[in-house]
């Protein structure tokens, strides 16, 4: 049951002295998320009986090709797949290559205890502060039981994390909260509004959030953080910017960002911001044509792979390296 008619929940912006300062040892480095979830039709209503996993064997193949370029994978891993036999088995290879992670991703409408549904309640900082915690603790547990130690990052489904999320998690033990979506509003669907927030990775009581990395391009790029929430109040506001070259926003994912974009908006974050971290991000799913929107086919497949070669190639031009979770974490409390 969502808690009741609220506005919708605005994490505030961080303050300067909450920033990660990345040490110089650091020097700029990229993180990649998976969210490891199960396959459902991504315009039909969610439903708790939606738990196949196939999309997992595809997994392997793909682990090998970022493997092979030095990059581990921060597994971000739901109910469905946690609970499933073989799909832990594949994770288990995934993570024995010494720089992947499994961390956790809730899925509200698939994780135990259920209850009566509501509107919102696929976003779980939406649910009451009991519910939240309850499906918490289940995912915590049964990812704990599955890969011998509990998860230490967390991602909240369609990024929606509420006023108790931070708690919650500082109280399980959590070390990583990534549910942000730099620069995005979900607060249209009764979800949270990230517009005031960008990609710097900041303290947040003992937690480190790390937004998903957005950039804004264009020659009014300087102007994005309130000029675009303004465009989407204008019909065809935020297109007409696109297309004229004025104002764009980039989110790093090879999901229905053409790699052109996300090209510049990587030149433009390193160079021009001077970000240390990036963070890229898609889903388990979209490794196999038919499970999302952003791979329906072979020729979408092909093409999601030669965005990561690019991408890479244009990442090793820039000097930015990989990094690993631990190593993240390492840095940002100032062990390296």
């Amino acid at each position: 049951m969502r808690r009741g008619t609220i506005p919708p929940y605005r994490p505030p912006a961080p303050t300067v002295d909450t920033l990660i300062r990345w040490p110089e040892s650091f020097d700029t480095r990229f993180l990649v998320f998976v969210d490891v979830e199960e396959e459902f039709d991504w315009s039909a209503p969610l439903e708790a009986r939606h738990r196949s996993v196939t999309a997992m064997r595809a997994l392997p193949a793909a682990h090998a090709r970022f493997a092979d370029r030095g990059v581990g994978l921060v597994c971000l891993v739901d109910h469905p797949v946690a609970s499933d036999t073989e799909a832990v088995a594949i994770l288990r290879d995934v993570v024995a290559d010494g720089r992947s992670t499994i961390g956790a991703q809730l899925h509200s409408w698939v994780t135990p205890p259920y209850g009566a549904p509501s509107p919102g309640d696929s976003y779980p900082g939406n649910l009451p502060r009991a519910a939240q915690a309850a499906k918490l603790d289940v995912l915590t547990d049964v990812l704990g039981a599955a890969f011998g130690a509990a998860p230490i990052a967390y991602r909240a489904g369609r990024y929606g994390i509420g006023p108790d999320t931070a708690e919650l998690l500082a109280e399980r033990g959590y070390r990583v909260e990534t549910s942000i979506r730099a620069r995005y509003d979900y607060s249209a669907d009764g979800g949270p509004d990230f517009s005031r927030i960008g990609s710097e990775a900041y303290r947040l009581g003992s937690l480190i959030e790390v937004p998903l990395t957005s950039v804004f391009t264009g020659a009014l790029r300087a102007r994005g953080p309130g000029l675009y929430p303004a465009l989407g109040r204008v019909p065809h506001g935020r297109g007409v910017a696109a297309r004229s070259g004025l104002l764009q926003r980039i989110a790093l994912t090879p999901e229905d960002m053409p790699i052109e974009q996300a090209l510049a908006a990587v030149r433009i974050a390193v160079r021009d911001e001077g970000q240390r971290l990036l963070t890229f991000s898609f889903h388990s799913p979209s490794l196999e044509p038919g499970h999302t929107p952003y791979v329906r086919d072979a020729r979408d497949l092909d093409r999601f792979w030669r965005w990561w070669d690019r991408m890479f190639a244009e990442l090793d031009a820039l000097g930015v390296s990989p990094t690993t979770l631990d190593a993240m974490l390492a840095a940002a409390d100032g062990q390296i």
